[in-house]
C-alpha cells in the first residue's frame, strides 16, 4: 500500500480483484458452478457404474428393442442440455449484471488515464 503523498503502484485490476463485489461475483460462480458438476458427475458414475455391475438391469427393455441402458444413456446427453441451459440462465441473471459493473469500472479507470497494467493505448507499441 502506498502512503500518503505517494502515488498508487496498483493497477484497476489488482484494485477490481481485491475489491467486495469481485469476492461476492467469485462467490456466486463457485456457488453454481462446484455443485452442479459435482451432481453431472455422481449422475455419471452412477451410469458408468450400472453399466459395469448392474447389467441384468441395464437390459431390462423399455420398448423395442430400446433398453434401460440406452435410456440412461441418453438421458447424459439431455441433463447436459439442461445444465447449459440452466447456466445460461443463471449467469445472465445473477453473473453478467455483475461482470458488467466490474467491466465499467475498469473502462472507467481507462478513460480517466488510471496506469492499466500490460494496456497500450491504439497505436502505439
Amino acid at each position: 500500500m502506498s502512503t500518503v503523498g505517494e502515488r498508487s503502484t496498483r493497477t484497476v485490476y489488482e484494485e477490481v480483484q481485491d475489491s467486495a463485489e469481485f469476492a461476492d461475483l467469485r462467490s456466486r460462480l463457485r456457488r453454481f458452478v462446484f455443485p452442479m458438476s459435482a451432481a453431472f458427475l455422481v449422475w455419471y458414475l452412477a451410469y458408468v457404474l450400472l453399466a459395469s455391475y448392474a447389467r441384468d438391469f441395464m437390459a431390462i427393455k423399455v420398448a423395442g428393442n430400446i433398453n434401460v441402458g440406452l435410456v440412461i444413456g441418453l438421458l447424459q446427453f439431455v441433463t447436459t442440455f439442461a445444465i447449459t441451459t440452466i447456466y445460461v440462465r443463471y449467469a445472465n441473471r445473477h453473473l453478467d449484471p455483475a461482470a458488467e459493473r466490474l467491466r465499467l469500472r475498469v473502462e472507467g479507470h481507462r478513460a480517466e488515464g488510471h496506469r492499466v497494467e500490460g494496456h497500450r493505448p491504439e497505436g502505439r507499441r
